[in-house]
């Protein structure tokens, strides 16, 4: 269909326009100034980590056993009951036991008399001594007489010595009926919570027999098996951060690495303590994710995050150089906090466009925010 003369002369105007515009508009364009933002290219310390699986451990726990052969008369907790230090665990029978110390608080009564009789005959024979000892100058002395004497002296004495062993070793008996008698009570050493119950009332112990399993899970402190070849950084004193599977972070510090190396998995054992007992969890066994530094830190140039923009298939930052936008093509290393390390490509105190540069053209002028740089 042939185009109307009017339409045809319509459409070459409007074509000529655009032809004068376009290149007008690219010329404005090109030489429009463009505020950004920078921020400087800067060396700071770089400490290389890796990810190391820990776990929560309980710095207090173990088997709570009977020091007496009994029977179980009560057991005052079950499993999740968190106690203090100090409550009664369970109770044995005391019957035997009460029976036991008035037994041996009467031989230990028994060994004192006898104690104070042998003093008693030592004092006597003394005193015959002395008496046989006053008539050495008359003629009633009889030197036969004064050695009888003498040697009834020494038997009284060791037979003395002998009464107070009796009584020591009565009294010590005495202390262990006390002490059993004691033992009769289980307590528990130290806050915790009972995880297993191994005894039920009316049930016999031995002695060293299992009477409840606890731990203390207060206090709880890290454990992870580190490889040995990255244990070099890892100082007591040295500060790591971790991760629990809630995403809670927290810091810990490295109280001690163990020098003992598992010869299958070539690691060593790692203890950290909490900075934040807040924050530590209430389980033991509880997975946290370590970020264990390598070695010491090391100078690295870094740049902002925010700078690098990826222009077909490399890694761009434009940096500020006497007014204009220069693109530098840079090669990155590790991440750095919210920067990258630059391994190329960069130089310390270049002022890099880390607002403003997703629309930049090289050479394109421009200006640098008020307090910024």
């Amino acid at each position: 269909m042939p185009v109307p003369a009017r339409s045809a002369a319509l459409f070459l105007g409007l074509w000529a326009l655009c032809a004068v515009l376009l290149p007008t508009s690219a010329a404005l364009a090109q030489g429009r100034e463009a505020s950004v933002t920078v921020d400087p290219v800067t060396r700071q310390p770089l400490i290389a980590t890796v990810n190391v699986l820990g776990r929560f451990v309980a710095r207090q726990s173990g088997v709570l056993a009977a020091r007496v052969a009994e029977r179980v008369d009560e057991v005052a907790v079950q499993v999740g009951d968190q106690v203090k230090r100090g409550d009664v665990i369970a109770r044995l029978s005391s019957d035997r036991l009460a029976a036991e110390r008035l037994r041996t608080e009467a031989q230990a009564k028994a060994a004192e008399s006898d104690i104070t009789a042998e003093r008693a005959n030592l004092a006597k024979a003394q005193q015959t001594l002395d008496r046989l000892n006053k008539l050495r100058s008359s003629s009633a002395h009889r030197p036969d007489r004064v050695e009888d004497a003498e040697r009834d002296v020494e038997a009284h004495r060791a037979a003395l010595r002998a009464a107070e062993a009796d009584a020591a070793v009565a009294r010590a008996q005495l202390d262990l009926a006390e002490i059993a008698l004691q033992d009769a009570a289980i307590t528990a050493p130290y806050d915790g919570v009972v995880t297993v119950k191994h005894v039920s009332a009316g049930s016999y112990v031995r002695l060293g027999d299992p009477v409840v399993t606890m731990l203390n899970h207060v206090e709880l402190e890290i454990e992870a098996d580190v490889p040995a070849n990255r244990t070099g950084g890892l100082k007591p004193g040295t500060v790591v951060e971790g991760e629990l599977q809630d995403g809670t972070r927290l810091f810990a510090v490295v109280r001690a690495v163990v020098p003992e190396e598992n010869t299958r998995t070539r690691t060593r054992a790692v203890r950290f303590t909490p900075q934040d007992s807040s924050q530590v969890g209430n389980a033991a066994n509880q997975a946290i994710t370590l970020e264990v530094p390598l070695d010491q830190s090391r100078q690295v140039l870094t740049v902002d995050k925010d700078a690098v923009t990826v222009q077909r298939g490399e890694n761009i930052v434009f940096i500020v150089q006497d007014g204009k936008a220069v693109p530098r093509s840079i090669r990155l290393g590790e991440s750095v906090g919210n920067r990258f390390e630059v391994l190329d490509g960069l130089e310390d105190g270049d002022l890099a466009v880390v607002r403003g540069n997703e629309v930049l053209r090289p050479g394109q002028a421009v200006s640098v925010g008020q307090g910024q740089g």
